[in-house]
């Protein structure tokens, strides 16, 4: 029987053991690739002091090619449970050091045994992955561990937020962990996702392409739309996440968390009146009109790079996380496409899951034409952004600073899919096309047999901006609220969302829904 003294000191000897994973040559190799290791990451995202262990002494099972001799503490994963900016999460941290940081089958165990109890308490899930994919000696033990953490995330999916942040390799069948929740991070320079490698891809395509072209921060956070946030270092990435914490609640029961409102700038808020060009062709950029709504510097961007002619992401109104979504003038006058209509619609849909009010802003002028985009699928792409907004019962506002052309101008949260409170801006243009294509149209016949052609069509043009090119049609039919002055967005909005605050929505009863992926 060992006395208490010998108890003490063989539990620190553990202790100490769990804390240096592979070792310190493996520590050295990985910050050499400028990459933290999983216990240094969790220090710089949780609460100082708050982070607790579970599973620091758990090891494989395993005795083929040698393994039983190779027995690291943690088994390459480290899980546990912390606060962040005061807040519980739970959440694991791979650690490349140990055995590449592959997943076994006790390795899934913990990933599972935390995200169970996240499912229990209500508490999100963060995931900061960085491993070499299955771990091969172990063979169908290792893929099952990966299908009972997929079952989990899929269930535990609109419950509680799940973030993943790919810090490192992230391959084969791995990926589809990250790709089923809500949020990815990925580092530039160091981290990498792909169902297969550049080794395979050159072997059936014949493509030769590096890790980091195929699939690093860039590459899907530009091109793919995967990653949400594509951040500089280890460091930027844990501290982006720590931010986004702050807006979103901690599951689907709870409403958004509060912090001290912040008034826009004097000069934001003043310029919103100006705003808008008077020439209908001319751009601007949509984020000027956020950041004259919403409070001081709290737009957090989500999917920044990606599909830019559509903005996405948090802020604050009146202290409180409201999810916004902006068509943006600058980039393809922003119309709406197939990566637009998904990247709004995924937005939409965890807003909703996790009762986080929407706000629009609304410039479009259709969906953007053409077999590229009929091919691939814009019918049933663009449908998912409608589904999206239809579904939602949260409280939905919209403001159309100027264009609303169209199917685009249903879809954008419009009152005749339950929006609770749309206004308009006297430069909003509500119609089914713009000018010039509904004059082609209606007065074909007129234009032609005229004797000055052009002059007849600007003519014509005159009349029907009279008649249309303006929000009072609207306006007149209760399709909007209000007319109202850019310069008292801020104050109507946050009157208005402070009456829908107890808002009781509900869809038909059903075992659930058929979104047209």
């Amino acid at each position: 029987m060992m006395s208490e003294n010998e108890q003490t000191k063989r539990l620190n000897k553990l202790r100490e053991e769990a804390k240096k994973g592979g070792g310190e040559k493996r520590i050295e190799a990985q910050h050499k690739k400028g990459k933290l290791t999983a216990r240094e990451r969790i220090e710089i995202l949780t609460d100082r002091g708050s982070f607790q262990e579970i599973d620091a002494f758990v090891t494989h099972r395993s005795s083929a090619f040698g393994l039983d001799k190779q027995q690291i503490l943690g088994d390459g994963v480290v899980t546990g449970f912390a606060k962040i900016e005061g807040r519980p999460v739970y959440l694991f941290s791979q650690d490349f050091t140990v055995f590449g940081g592959s997943l076994s089958e006790t390795h899934a165990e913990k990933i599972c045994k935390i995200m169970d109890l996240a499912l229990k308490n209500g508490v999100p899930v963060i995931g900061l992955n960085d491993s070499g994919g299955a771990r091969i000696q172990e063979g169908v033990s290792s893929l099952g561990g990966y299908a009972e953490v997929f079952w989990r995330n899929s269930m535990t999916s609109g419950v509680v937020p799940q973030i993943s942040a790919v810090m490192g390799p992230c391959a084969g069948g791995a990926v589809y962990s990250p790709a089923l929740t809500d949020f990815i991070y990925m580092v530039k320079g160091t981290s990498y996702m792909f169902v297969t490698g550049p080794n395979v891809v050159k072997t059936v395509t014949h493509e030769d392409v590096t890790s980091e072209e195929l699939g690093g921060a860039d590459a899907h956070g530009i091109k793919s739309g995967v990653a949400h946030f594509a951040t500089e270092n280890d460091a930027d990435c844990l501290q982006n996440i720590r931010k986004l914490i702050t807006y979103i609640p901690q599951n689907c029961e709870e409403r958004v968390p509060v912090q001290k409102a912040k008034e826009p700038s004097p000069s934001k808020a003043a310029r919103l009146d100006e705003l808008i060009p008077l020439n209908p062709n001319k751009p601007y950029d949509i984020k000027d009109v956020i950041e004259g709504v919403i409070d001081e510097g709290s737009f957090y961007e989500v999917h920044k790079q990606y599909a830019d002619n559509i903005v996405v992401g948090f802020a604050r109104l009146a202290g409180r996380t409201v999810g916004i979504v902006a068509n943006q003038p600058l980039s393809l006058a922003g119309v709406l496409d197939i990566s637009a209509s998904l990247k709004g619609a995924r937005f939409v849909r965890f807003c909703d899951a996790f009762n986080i009010p929407l706000l629009v802003f609304e410039d479009v002028p259709g969906f953007l034409p053409g077999t590229d985009q009929e091919w691939g699928g814009i019918i049933k792409h663009g449908a998912k952004l409608l589904y999206a907004f239809c579904e939602a019962t949260v409280p939905k506002m919209t403001v159309i600073t100027r264009k609303a052309y169209g199917g685009a101008y249903d879809v954008m949260n419009s009152k005749h899919i339950r929006a609770d409170y749309n206004v308009a801006w006297p430069t909003a243009e509500i119609a089914v096309m713009g000018t010039k294509g509904a004059v082609e149209i209606i007065f074909r016949k007129e234009i032609a047999a005229a004797e000055n052609p052009g002059n007849k069509q600007k003519e014509l043009e005159k009349r029907y901006n009279e008649e249309f090119a303006h929000p009072y049609k609207a306006a007149a039919r209760g399709f909007i609220d209000d007319v109202i002055l850019p310069s008292e967005t801020r104050e109507k909005l946050i009157r208005a969302f402070e009456l829908c605050e107890n808002k009781v929505d509900r869809v038909p009863r059903r075992k659930h829904d058929n979104l047209p992926l």
